[in-house]
Formats: C-alpha cells, structure tokens, sequence
C-alpha cells in the first residue's frame, strides 16, 4: 500500500507542476470519464490460503463521475461527488474452499460511490483535495461444470477514502489524478434468481489509483 500511496503523491506532484493560465474556478458542477489501475485482496483479517499475487485481482477500471463544488472564502472549497465504474479484475484457481480471497473464483463488476470532497487552490488553475464517502461494488461468483459458467453476485459495503490533484486545461475542461483507498466491512450474496442471502461481515481492501478528464460548467 505504501508504494502504491508514494506513486500517486509522485505522479500528483509531477501533474500540478505546470501552471496554466486559464482560471478554474473553486465552485461550480462538473462531469467526466475516469480509468485506471484497480487492485482488489483480502484485508487484514482474512485468512486464505492463497500466497503471493494469487491473493489479488488486477484490472483495469472505467466508468464516469459527476460532482459539485462550493467555494468557502478565497481558496477553499468543499463538495459533492457520485461515481460509477466497471472493472476488468478476474481471479480464478483450483481450490473450491471460499475461504480462499474470502469469496472463492471471483471477477469484478460494477462499483459505486458518493461523498464529498475538501480542498484548496494551489493556484488559479489546480486544485488539491481530500474525499471520504460511501461505496457498493459487486463481485461476480463463478461457477463452471467445463461446458456452463454461472454467476451469483456479492453485494459489497464499504467506505472509501483518497487524494488527488485537479488541473484546469481550457476555459471549460479539467484532468485529474487520484489515489483510493476502499476498505469493504459488510456484503450479501444474490442468487440468480434474484434471492438475497442476510448481511454478513467481510474485509475486503481495494487500491485504485484513477486519471479523469472532464467540463465544468
């Protein structure tokens, strides 16, 4: 986790070097594409019995977001944003023991966030900022007898937390880089009929680091 965090503080820093001209405002909406690196393993408390990477799913997130910006004085800001992606991560081995990753053969789905932001202009043109909120993902449950393949559905909670640097590039438009932390504490089970098993407690972490581009307006 530790490099992943040093990766994005070094690539934010070499993102908000620049200094352009145009005026980004600290307020206001704003909607855009984001992608990038999704990594998802079982937290702390697991127990699995898998080793090394076997333990992780690696994928390629992609999805859009939307928020709004309130100034608070002269460079502060504070704000409300909602995201939604889908993710490529798959993880498949022998074993059928669901101790194992905590869920057993596994893909990712779809993830959803909202929460709010905080933070301050830099300068005239980029933004650095904190967010903390809410987040429901959905991981695929794999099933195979060689000629069919099954899917159940988990149903994750969690809260998620990150950082990130925001650039104006144009009267209208912005970039963005961020680093996020996911830690999901609660999930259900959905049947392919629709059925829903009870809340049940799970600790599952997830690491994405995330480039967007948008228009504010």
């Amino acid at each position: 986790m530790r490099k992943l965090v040093f990766l994005a503080l070094a690539a934010s820093s070499a993102f908000a070097a620049p200094a352009f001209a145009q005026d980004n405002s600290a307020g206001g909406a704003h909607v855009g594409v984001v992608g990038g690196l999704d990594i998802l393993r079982p937290g702390s408390t697991e127990d699995s019995d898998l080793s090394g990477d076997d333990q992780s799913t690696e994928g390629f997130l992609y999805g859009v977001e939307a928020g709004y910006d309130i100034p608070i004085g002269s460079r502060a800001f504070v704000g409300i944003e909602g995201e939604a992606t889908l993710g490529t991560g798959k993880v498949r081995y022998d074993t059928p023991d669901p101790n194992d990753f905590g869920y057993g053969q596994v893909k990712t789905g779809r993830d959803l966030y909202i929460g709010g932001r905080v933070g301050f202009m830099a300068s005239p043109s980029t933004k650095i900022y904190a967010k903390a909120g809410y987040t429901n993902a959905q991981l695929k449950l794999l099933a195979s007898d060689g000629t069919t393949e099954l899917e159940d559905r988990y149903n994750l909670d969690g809260w998620r937390v990150g950082a990130g640097v925001e650039k104006a590039i144009g009267s209208s438009t912005y970039a963005k880089l961020e680093y996020r932390y996911s830690n999901y504490t609660d999930a259900n089970l959905q049947y392919a009929n629709g059925a829903t098993t009870n809340q049940f407690n799970v600790d599952t972490d997830r690491h994405q680091i995330v480039a967007g581009v948008g228009f504010r307006f």
